[in-house]
């Protein structure tokens, strides 16, 4: 008789990937089934990126990469870093990967090593910690609830550094609440960092394009960062190319190799017809994106609108991303029949079973008292989603 290893019980299931399947298998039973628990743009890929896939297959980018990515890519990531983030890079300080998660395991299994803490400021994206764990690290958690805008302060982030600290992870726009760190808060937090120069910074920007404040500023561009942040973003939710599974590092060549070394291990180069559509993507068109931006901005405001009218919804204003991220322990304690709701997770399963609308516990992104509710979706299933979420939560008693 043979079992995993032990590694792979270390290992936490990504409670997204897991409610979107809980909600596939009920609606393929015949439940009628309204998803707003993944993390997808439900857009098509423009098509002038496709056309350029469909280009680079017929000009035989059909082999082997580099494990670091194919050099006209690289470059094309060094123009749109510089052009719009006010960072310089060269080629041989970016590695492409398949996707942006895989870019983040690369480096936390490059930069962190066994009894290592690193910083997850809270709410996160849920495979923050898994990562961590697996590296042999010790997550070391700050928390800011809606009262906050979700967001951690400088102050927060120097109370959780000690001598053991090697590594601030965050994401702004931020998954699951939608925050964005103006320019003032990530300075701060950058000057606490100076303090500290044994901290390297893992910044994930894969958000940046669903932006609805402004321009997008990395704390890789304030002074003395570039040389400690790994940069990581992709294509995935800016141009709606999730399944091309493209994303990409900019840091320093020490990471850069390590993380190559890492990446030839496990997957070698990522997809190169993907790649050269990349390049279609960053250096094309921008239209389409700001498009599904707005897009997305309305369907925000519908949502708001229609959240705010349910009792018991503690909201803020999600600058950016695609979620709504609702403090909802008012519900905690009532009943269903003779049940008890007692969390968040018993919350999401009455929603899915009693609505038949499928969200994500904000449990698995550190914020026990919050669910996740995702509106890339389009207007009318929201309406009719938040519409029977409403019904169903006034049944509680």
């Amino acid at each position: 008789m043979f079992n995993p290893s032990n590694r792979i019980g270390e290992i936490i299931e990504s409670e997204t990937l897991a409610m979107t399947k809980r909600a596939r298998e009920l609606r393929e039973s015949g439940k009628d089934i309204i998803s707003l628990s993944i993390g997808e743009p439900d857009f098509n890929t423009p098509e002038h990126i496709c056309n350029a896939a469909y280009k680079a297959m017929q000009d035989g980018f059909t082999h082997y990469p580099p494990v670091t990515g194919l050099m006209q890519f690289r470059e094309s990531i060094c123009g749109k870093l510089k052009n719009e983030n006010n960072l310089d890079y060269k080629p041989n300080e970016v590695i492409v990967s398949n996707g942006a998660k895989h870019s983040i395991i690369n480096a936390v299994l490059s930069i962190v090593n066994p009894g290592d803490e690193v910083i997850i400021p809270a709410p996160f994206w849920v495979s923050y910690p898994s990562m961590v764990a697996y590296a042999g690290g010790v997550p070391v958690y700050i928390s800011a609830g809606v009262e906050k805008n979700f967001k951690f302060t400088a102050a927060d982030l120097e109370k959780a550094i000690t001598p053991k600290t090697k590594l601030l992870i965050f994401s702004s726009p931020c998954n699951p609440s939608g925050s964005v760190f103006k320019e003032s808060e990530l300075k701060a937090i950058a000057d606490v960092l100076q303090k500290h120069p044994h901290i390297f910074v893992i910044s994930d920007e894969i958000y940046e394009k669903i932006n609805y404040v402004g321009k997008h500023i990395s704390i890789g561009s304030f002074p003395g960062m570039k040389e400690r942040t790994a940069v990581v973003n992709g294509l995935a939710k800016g141009y709606a190319m999730t399944g091309w599974r493209i994303g990409y590092l900019a840091g320093p060549t020490w990471l850069v190799s390590a993380c190559e070394k890492v990446q030839g291990l496990f997957t070698s180069g990522a997809n190169s017809i993907s790649q050269m559509a990349g390049i279609a993507a960053l250096e094309g068109d921008q239209k389409p994106v700001e498009e599904m931006r707005d897009t997305f901005k309305k369907r925000r405001d519908l949502m708001l609108d229609k959240l705010a009218a349910i009792p018991g919804m503690k909201l803020n204003v999600p600058d950016g991303a695609f979620y709504v991220f609702p403090d909802v322990s008012d519900y905690f304690g009532k009943r269903t029949g003779n049940n008890t709701i007692e969390n968040a997770e018993q919350l999401c399963m009455y929603l899915l079973n009693e609505a038949g609308v499928a969200t994500v516990s904000g449990t698995a992104f550190g914020l026990p008292k919050c669910i996740r509710i995702s509106y890339a979706t389009d207007f009318n299933s929201i309406e009719k989603a938040i519409e029977r979420m409403s019904i169903a939560l006034a049944n509680l008693s």
